[in-house]
């Protein structure tokens, strides 16, 4: 790690003459970047005093990550490892935090890179330079802004020396030279080490705290705004593409968030029955139907996750309401199922329950309901393929080292937000079911917190029955198209 990398340019970049290089190196004024603390920076502080309080006396490594090559010379857009951003807000890449042991618990210090002033070449020859880029802030601005100890980047590798493995846990896999520079990673015990720093960061960010949910309500919101741009350009009588869908829901998400929270699934027909539908290279058709699982990442980069599946020519068939309503009715009784001390697998079964009922009026179960709920059959997950959702928050798969007993097999508690997601895919080729079944892909999800006597919708502002569907469907077509403004 050193102190100053080499100028990353471009490819195509000419071999400057010096008369150039000296023009370029003078006459440039120096504007002050006018910065004030975040507002949120004391829910980051109190974040890192939590995971201090739960390894008192322990050196804590945790990296924002890497940029990532997408082709040649050009990277994906950038986006900071989730526990690195909910304990300092930081969104630069090549960042580091570190909490060393002090007599009060730990002091942090986030080791970044300073920018590329005027003062340096690589403002005007490094691809990540300020005149490519445009103004960056220095380390003493950024501590402003975070509240946070700053440090160069290239001190990092002397601050780490010497730590003794024992005494010190590293977020692996984020930064392949701090994982390098701290301790090669080696089997056990190290690396039982190194996870149980991502066990309990994920645990705590289960309960989510009123800014948190000011947050993902705020994501929800502009997803519900997304969809409804959606439905508003999806036409009744031809077919349109869908990744023209993709793009417009995609528009939304950049206007009024960071970003979409994960790769849209605009799956039409057939294609809902695949569950990471994310090629997007088919087409609508009228008579069938659209499932789209889409969200907005926020500006803090909570995100939503929600999925609604509508009829493409305004009104559901029979066959097609009939199968919409098991999957609506198993939602709801989830929903209605939720409360503190609830355990998260038996939400699960509460809705698969109801799917298997379904499953069982539409005469394709092989055996009974309760045989087919026992756990050494479960035929009915055939159609239905999923769990009925997961944890939701800054990642759309929050919380996801956390342990069995305190997730997957754990109470629910008051604060944390989950999806309620059930579905039932019938796949073209499936001989077991009759034709008119074949290439029927449903699924109703929507946002849940966890409130002190049972749960509060969080994406209510789409409707979900059918009949509601089918209304909201119309008058999103009769309002017309809209930009984000």
């Amino acid at each position: 790690m050193t102190e100053q990398s080499a100028p990353k340019t471009e490819s195509h970049d000419p071999d400057f003459p010096e008369a150039f290089l000296q023009f370029m190196r003078s006459g440039w004024r120096e504007d002050p970047l006018h910065v004030t603390p975040v507002p949120e920076a004391p829910n980051y502080a109190k974040r890192r005093a939590a995971v201090s309080e739960a390894f008192p006396g322990e050196t804590l490594i945790i990296p924002s990550g890497t940029e990532k090559v997408r082709a040649n010379d050009t990277d994906y857009p950038f986006r900071p490892g989730s526990d690195f951003f909910y304990l300092t807000g930081d969104r630069d890449p090549d960042s580091v935090l570190v909490l060393r042991p002090s007599g009060s618990g730990h002091d942090a210090v986030l080791y970044t890179h300073d920018r590329n002033s005027k003062d340096t070449d690589g403002f005007f020859r490094d691809r990540n330079g300020e005149l490519w880029v445009g103004r960056r802030h220095t380390l003493a601005e950024k501590s402003t802004e975070l509240g946070l100890e700053t440090a160069p980047y290239g001190e990092l590798g002397r601050a780490l020396a010497g730590s003794a493995p024992a005494r010190t846990r590293v977020l692996r896999g984020l930064d392949a030279a701090v994982d390098r520079t701290v301790l090669a990673y080696e089997p056990d015990p190290q690396v039982r080490r190194d996870r149980e720093l991502g066990r309990v960061l994920s645990e705590l960010k289960l309960v989510k705290d009123e800014w948190e949910i000011a947050q993902l309500q705020d994501a929800i919101d502009a997803t519900v705004r997304g969809f409804e741009d959606v439905a508003r350009v999806l036409p009744a009588d031809r077919s349109v593409k869908e990744r023209l869908l993709e793009g417009v829901f995609g528009l939304r998400a950049r206007h009024d968030g960071n970003d979409v929270g994960y790769s849209s699934i605009v799956g039409a027909g057939p294609h809902a029955t695949i569950l990471h539908w994310i090629r997007n290279t088919g087409v609508t058709r009228p008579g069938e139907l659209l499932l789209m699982d889409m969200g907005v990442e926020g500006h803090n980069l909570y995100t939503a996750d929600v999925t609604r599946t509508l009829p493409v020519s305004g009104t559901f068939t029979p066959l097609q309401r009939q199968v919409y309503d098991i999957v609506h009715a198993s939602q709801q009784a989830g929903m209605d199922f939720i409360q503190p001390g609830v355990v998260f697998q038996d939400v699960h079964q509460v809705c698969m329950r109801v799917l298997a009922e379904g499953l069982h009026d539409l005469g394709l179960l092989p055996v009974g309901v309760d045989e087919a709920m026992e756990s050494t059959s479960t035929v009915y997950r055939r159609w239905t393929l999923h769990g009925f959702g997961h944890m939701l928050g800054i990642d759309v798969h929050d919380c996801s080292q956390a342990r069995k007993e305190a997730y997957r097999n754990g109470p629910l508690g008051e604060g944390y937000v989950l999806t309620v997601e059930p579905g039932l895919y019938f796949q073209p080729e499936d001989d077991m079911v009759p034709d008119e079944l074949r290439g029927l892909g449903i699924r109703i999800e929507d946002d849940v917190l966890v409130t002190a006597d049972g749960c509060r919708n969080l994406s209510a502002g789409l409707p979900r029955s059918a009949d509601q569907v089918e209304q909201w469907l119309a008058s999103q077509r009769a309002a017309g198209p809209r930009l984000p403004g």
